[in-house]
């Protein structure tokens, strides 16, 4: 291990830790947690509720390293294979004959999202962290399928640029229904970030050339530029408690033992976080006080542990999902309390807003509602409803009014807010609970429509009315 006092090598973090993070997205149950689960080997539903259901509730997580043989005489993309991210040492190609050595190339933190349509605001808290995503689309169903457009749509609003195409399911259906879909999902991203990308047929379930997948992952998504000297910042997508029911405090004549701290999970969006590090936690604790003002006090601690999955970190670097393990109380972060917090060097952190100007840009038409009746003003809109009965991208997009309620994804940190003016593409907002955030910062925008949130839009922060902290 490298000094803890110097920059860590990019090959020594990629070893230990995962150095990129890919969201896996698309409709509910077209195979998401399926194929996370023949690239890593782990089974991201994990909660009793995601177990009776078969779906992903909340956001899921599983890392894996991607290798590339040295032979060049090992074709493709048979010379692609994804590992476990505990795998060490020299690992030679199981490809009969072959003899070559697999070359470490990605280490990767997949991040399986939620499908179905009311589980968006996990979705957007996910996206928050993606440096690059998967867009699967099953084949056994017409293109787009309503989350399958807004998950998209959201990935684009956080200004993904790379993102990889699976059209999964293909052991369903003949070869003409595959290639029907196959035209269905080209002519569905041209026009997108996605339209460049090759669509790779799988059967993840099957595990049915999901080497390509990792073929793709390897060569279409290049390595984002990242900060090391910075001070380090970490958007909180977890925490919890992990002491078990009976665990105790012991007190004892070398300190206290038994109970430990509670642990903040996130990505690193820049610097280094080593262990022993000072941090601060913002916004922290939020209350009210007698006089129904807001009171805002920032949460200090002492970073005593860094780890990937199972493997324990010395330091830990941007990409990647990260548990930081501090002194806090663990009924603070227990049950996700912390989630949306930022998590930074002290005195270096951005300011706590309560109001926010943005400079917003609306979709044209609401996505992700099925069976919605509208005017076909386009070709390619009556295309989609002739051929799909869905309408999802037919609801035109109302402009803000003053007190209509948002949902605004400042990060991974979801809430309410209230427009209170509105000029042109620039809104005022008044937040329900206050945020971390700097200026310049992209946000996600959702208004409700038919009981729940539907993304209508992204925005850019402007300036603010920042709280005193205490």
């Amino acid at each position: 291990m490298a000094n803890t006092n110097s920059q860590p090598s990019f090959a020594e973090a990629m070893e230990n830790q995962a150095t990129i993070n890919i969201g896996i997205i698309g409709h509910v149950a077209h195979g998401k947690s399926a194929l996370v689960r023949s690239l890593t080997g782990i089974n991201t539903i994990r909660f009793k509720q995601e177990r009776e259901r078969n779906i992903t509730m909340k956001i899921g997580y599983a890392n894996a390293k991607l290798y590339k043989c040295n032979n060049a005489l090992c074709p493709r993309p048979k010379c692609f294979k994804a590992y476990s991210s505990h795998t060490t040492g020299t690992v030679i190609c199981d490809r009969p004959t072959c003899g070559g050595q697999m070359q470490l190339v990605r280490h990767v933190s997949f991040v399986d999202c939620p499908g179905h349509d009311v589980l968006m605001q996990n979705m957007l808290n996910g996206a928050a962290v993606m440096d690059a995503a998967v867009l699967l689309v099953a084949a056994n169903e017409a293109c787009p399928q309503p989350q399958t457009a807004e998950h998209l749509a959201a990935v684009e609003t956080m200004n993904l640029q790379h993102i990889v195409v699976v059209q999964n399911k293909c052991d369903l259906v003949s070869k003409d229904q595959a290639a029907m879909s196959f035209n269905q999902i080209k002519q569905f991203t041209n026009g997108t970030s996605a339209q460049e990308s090759t669509v790779v047929p799988i059967s993840a379930e099957m595990e049915v050339n999901v080497d390509a997948v990792v073929e793709q992952l390897c060569q279409q998504i290049p390595m984002p530029v990242r900060d090391y000297t910075s001070d380090p910042r970490m958007v909180v997508i977890r925490s919890f408690d992990i002491n078990r029911p009976g665990d105790t405090l012991k007190l004892s004549g070398k300190g206290a033992s038994g109970l430990k701290g509670g642990v903040a999970g996130g990505s690193i969006t820049r610097g280094v976080l080593r262990v022993n590090d000072v941090v601060e936690i913002r916004p922290g604790l939020v209350t009210r006080d007698s006089n129904n003002h807001i009171r805002v006090r920032p949460l200090r601690t002492r970073v005593v542990s860094l780890g990937s999955e199972s493997t324990q970190l010395k330091f830990a670097v941007p990409g990647g999902l990260i548990g930081v393990g501090t002194l806090l109380d663990p009924f603070l972060c227990r049950q996700d309390k912390l989630v949306g917090n930022v998590l930074g060097k002290p005195d270096s952190m951005p300011k706590v807003f309560i109001e926010l100007t943005i400079h917003f840009t609306l979709l044209r038409r609401l996505l992700g509602i099925a069976g919605n009746d509208s005017v076909k003003e386009t070709q390619y809109e009556q295309y989609m409803q002739d051929n799909f009965g869905d309408s999802s991208i037919l609801t035109k997009v109302s402009k803000f009014k003053k007190h209509d309620v948002l949902q605004i994804n400042v990060g991974a940190c979801t809430g309410l807010a209230t427009v209170v003016g509105v000029k042109d593409d620039l809104a005022k907002l008044k937040l329900e609970r206050p945020v971390c955030a700097d200026i310049g910062e992209s946000i996600a925008l959702s208004r409700k429509f038919n009981g729940s949130f539907r993304l209508i839009g992204w925005a850019k922060i402007v300036k603010g009315k920042a709280l005193m902290l205490d």
